[in-house]
């Protein structure tokens, strides 16, 4: 689908914001034509109450402004965006998102800790993926705010922990004056360590016969070690050693001076280090190779990926269906009337062709919490969509899935649509009413025995011409259905009529 075509990956970063541009090539391979990268330090935007200041915000947009410039030419089905955990954190996220999509010129979704962990190490393999190890791989990736875990094989990540602490908040709470001495470090890595009690024994049992690092500190280690010639290949505990005790040893940061290590990347490498060292003291790595590639390279990986028949948000769909019991076949006849609707109303109603697959997938997992009670358990299912890790789905996306599985039945009001951008809210709301229809006409369930002759769809209306003589006699519970559907969407001003 994109072959020849160039493909950008943008991550927007605690610490730093950084952009790919790459050419795809039919046999799955990419080459990577330009690369961008700016320090702009979100994370440190941060306050107590997860408010991002003013300066990170015009910092940050005034960034996407120079990558969007980069992007002309582009149409927003090859520019790839994510935003991950100082976006996860901030409460104003979605009136900076705004804003944000507007500078870059393209959407931009914010992502998971799980699923960023996933596409971190889809970009590492793919990176190794000539090596000739068969057996589980470590991959490791510390950011300004949070530091993945995930052991895997072959391109498949198998097991996943993001650690809400990374080289710009470990810094900042250990570091904050920039002084270095050996108590801060032992504090420092005291604290690290303790997220990682809980996980090591799952990582140890798993085990792994390569252990690979990814972007910013760990690169940056590296480079240290490489240009201060402790190996040319690989980092090790005892080179971590030799590093913290090279900064204790300078005290302050301005007086530091290792071969490698930027001026810009001085003010959080402490933090980095620390986290380095107490992951290779409590999983026992004894050695870890670097990659070049990391989430960005992932992110193109996934895409193209998805113009294939596995995309991993259907194996994901289906994943859930099985493990919450899901009765397939109402789910696949519920899904099937969903797409006629869709498709009969879409030109009326201007829907997107890309929310079809939501809608689609919102049909397949109507029924989620019934696993846990029949009682409101659209309620239920809404709960479990934004709560449970979905491979290959944004926040945002979930958020639609958990939307539109809470109103499939019973009563509606407007707030329900909260956790949408309000700018969605028509294409929602037109969403919520098949969806909807599609479930009452599938009660019986079994086939549809009624079928829609025709419709009119106009703005917050839809009229139904069922093709049933004596509807009322025939079908007295489906016209009560129908009836009652009617009075429920009045509460959102959306008119509903059958003949």
């Amino acid at each position: 689908m994109f072959s020849g075509q160039h493909l950008a990956a943008i991550d927007l970063g605690s610490n730093s914001f950084h952009m790919i541009v790459v050419k795809p090539f039919p046999d799955g391979h990419i080459k990577v034509v330009d690369r961008l990268r700016e320090s702009v330090r979100l994370g440190s935007g941060l306050d107590a109450d997860n408010n991002l200041s003013l300066d990170a915000q015009q910092r940050a947009l005034a960034c996407l402004q120079r990558f969007g410039e980069r992007l002309r030419g582009l149409n927003s089905e090859r520019v790839i965006a994510v935003g991950t955990n100082t976006l996860r954190q901030a409460s104003q996220a979605r009136d900076f998102i705004r804003q944000a999509e507007i500078a870059l010129g393209h959407p931009i979704a914010i992502i998971s800790g799980h699923e960023e962990a996933r596409l971190i190490y889809l970009g590492v393999a793919h990176f190794f993926e000539n090596e000739t190890t068969n057996g589980n791989r470590f991959v490791m990736d510390i950011g300004g705010g949070s530091t993945e875990l995930i052991i895997g094989r072959g391109l498949d990540a198998l097991y996943l922990e993001s650690l809400k602490m990374g080289c710009v908040s470990m810094t900042e709470q250990f570091f904050p004056d920039g002084r270095f001495d050996s108590q801060s470090f032992k504090r420092a890595i005291r604290y690290a360590h303790l997220p990682l009690v809980p996980i090591r024994q799952n990582y140890q049992s798993l085990g792994w016969e390569t252990a690979n690092g990814a972007s910013g500190t760990i690169r940056t280690v590296q480079k240290v070690v490489q240009q201060n010639g402790l190996s040319p290949f690989h980092i090790t505990l005892e080179h971590l050693y030799a590093l913290r005790d090279r900064m204790i040893d300078a005290v302050y940061s301005e007086k530091l001076r290792l071969a490698g290590l930027s001026d810009e990347r001085k003010p959080v490498f402490a933090g980095g280090l620390a986290i380095l060292i107490a992951v290779f003291e409590s999983l026992g790595i004894t050695k870890m190779q670097v990659s070049d590639w990391a989430l960005r390279e992932g992110l193109v990986y996934d895409r193209l990926q998805r113009s294939k028949p596995g995309d991993i948000r259907i194996a994901a769909v289906k994943a859930l269906q099985s493990r919450f019991s899901i009765d397939l076949q109402q789910a696949a006849a519920v899904r099937q009337t969903a797409e006629h609707l869709f498709q009969r109303c879409r030109d009326d109603w201007k829907l997107p062709n890309q929310v079809q697959d939501l809608l689609n997938w919102a049909a397949e997992l109507h029924e989620i919490g019934l696993i846990i009670s029949h009682e409101s358990h659209q309620k239920h299912g809404a709960y479990l969509l934004d709560n449970v890790d979905l491979p290959g789905f944004s926040t945002e996306e979930q958020h639609w899935l958990s939307t539109l599985v809470r109103m499939h039945r019973s009563k509606l009001s407007t707030k329900l649509f909260g956790l949408l951008d309000p700018k969605e809210y028509q294409t929602a709301l037109y969403l919520v009413v098949i969806l909807r229809l599609s479930v009452l006409l599938h009660r019986a369930r079994d086939v549809v025995t009624v079928k829609i002759e025709r419709l009119k769809a106009r703005e917050n209306s839809l009229m139904l011409y069922l093709a049933e003589p004596n509807l009322e006699e025939q079908r007295p519970l489906l016209v009560a259905d129908l009836e009652r559907e009617s009075d429920l969407l009045k509460a959102v001003n959306f008119n509903l009529a059958f003949n």
